[in-house]
């Protein structure tokens, strides 16, 4: 007699075997919580077996809030055109930028919208500009403004990510991935691009050295299901990245949906257990991804904390600045001294990296 489901399932987890999309939905919906954290940090300790937690200093930098997709859970953005849409000067890129210099970041994320009134020479532009006068990383524009730059200007995602990359780009975030399920995707964002071009992106990217980041918001109208989906979807670029050895993701950040100020206000939030199973079962999914993150933006500290039990290896960024879910109503924040501290609390050594997952010096205070 075939073992049930779920016992499958941890049995595959225990012994560290590729989960299937019916296993990874078994323990999604059925194993207890505290066997999933404890699975999760097995296979976390596989994958970086050193006590030591890491952290990057940066600033998210959203040059413009005018976007003309309208996605059902975004707060943060304004049609073009609309008496709150803003577009950055250059002296306040630049402010932005030094200020992140001195405090020891080593990255921007620069992202904005879908602006019709931006196109791919003015972003180019940009990043010439920030290259010219700052020694810091461009960790730049997620899949969906790559996929309508290249509508906009009648051009190849592959040439406009070359265009890009002469201009300063030197790496993508995995923001725009929602979840990697059409249905879900005309649901919550219709003006966005499809999964299948968002995927694109990124398998050109990867094709021309890129390292990039993946992510998935859930708890909003995708089924437990579809969150597998996404999973496989991007374990299956990964192999394929890896085996053609030139670029790939360094790590998966999954994160909850924040509802208040959204057009899909009515639903509940997703809650730190939501959370905290979601984030295990990535970790025991994603078995080709080298990192992930926890995500304190939308949880929290002491959930980010706990997340460093469950699969996390990494907390992310210090975020000098954030607007996007900050505009949903979600307002944490984290120097460099709590995140040092929240990691020791949970028995491990915080230490700065990079945008690549290099180690720089660990903090002292």
């Amino acid at each position: 007699m075939n073992p049930a489901p779920l016992e499958q399932a941890l049995d595959a987890a225990r012994q560290g075997r590729r989960l299937t999309p019916e296993e990874g939905l078994a323990l999604l919906t059925e194993a207890d919580l505290l066997t999933l954290g404890r699975l999760a940090h097995a296979a976390r300790l596989a994958h970086n077996p050193e006590p030591v937690v890491t952290y990057v200093v940066d600033r998210n930098i959203n040059t413009t809030n005018a976007c003309s997709c309208g996605c059902r859970f975004c707060a943060f953005h304004r049609p073009p055109g609309h008496p709150q849409a803003y577009h950055l000067s250059r002296a306040e890129l630049a402010r932005k930028i030094e200020e992140t210099l001195a405090l020891g970041g080593t990255q921007i994320l620069i992202q904005g919208g879908l602006d019709p009134d931006t196109g791919l020479e003015a972003v180019c532009d940009t990043f010439r500009f920030i290259k010219s006068r700052y020694p810091i990383h461009i960790h730049g524009l997620s899949p969906p403004e790559v996929v309508f730059l290249a509508q906009r200007e009648g051009m190849g995602i592959g040439e406009v990510l070359d265009r890009l990359m002469a201009a300063g780009l030197d790496s993508i975030p995995g923001g725009g991935a929602e979840i990697l399920v059409d249905r879900v995707r005309r649901a919550v964002s219709p003006g966005k691009c499809s999964s299948a071009q968002w995927l694109e992106v990124m398998a050109q990217a990867h094709a021309r050295g890129l390292m990039t980041t993946a992510t998935m918001m859930f708890g909003h109208l995708e089924t437990p299901a579809e969150r597998i989906e996404h999973l496989v979807r991007l374990r299956e670029l990964q192999d394929a990245s890896l085996a053609a050895g030139r670029g790939s993701f360094t790590a998966f950040i999954p994160w909850t949906f924040q509802p208040a100020h959204t057009a899909l206000a009515h639903l509940p939030p997703a809650t730190g257990s939501d959370y905290l199973r979601m984030l295990a079962v990535s970790r025991l999914m994603l078995d080709n991804f080298p990192h992930l993150q926890a995500s304190w933006v939308t949880q929290g500290p002491k959930i980010a904390q706990v997340a460093l039990l469950f699969g996390a290896d990494d907390l992310g960024s210090t975020m000098i600045e954030e607007n996007v879910v900050a505009a949903a109503g979600a307002s944490y924040r984290l120097d460099r001294q709590e995140m040092v501290r929240l990691a020791a609390e949970a028995g491990f050594t915080a230490c700065q990296r990079d945008t690549h997952y290099r180690r720089l010096e660990p903090y002292s205070s």
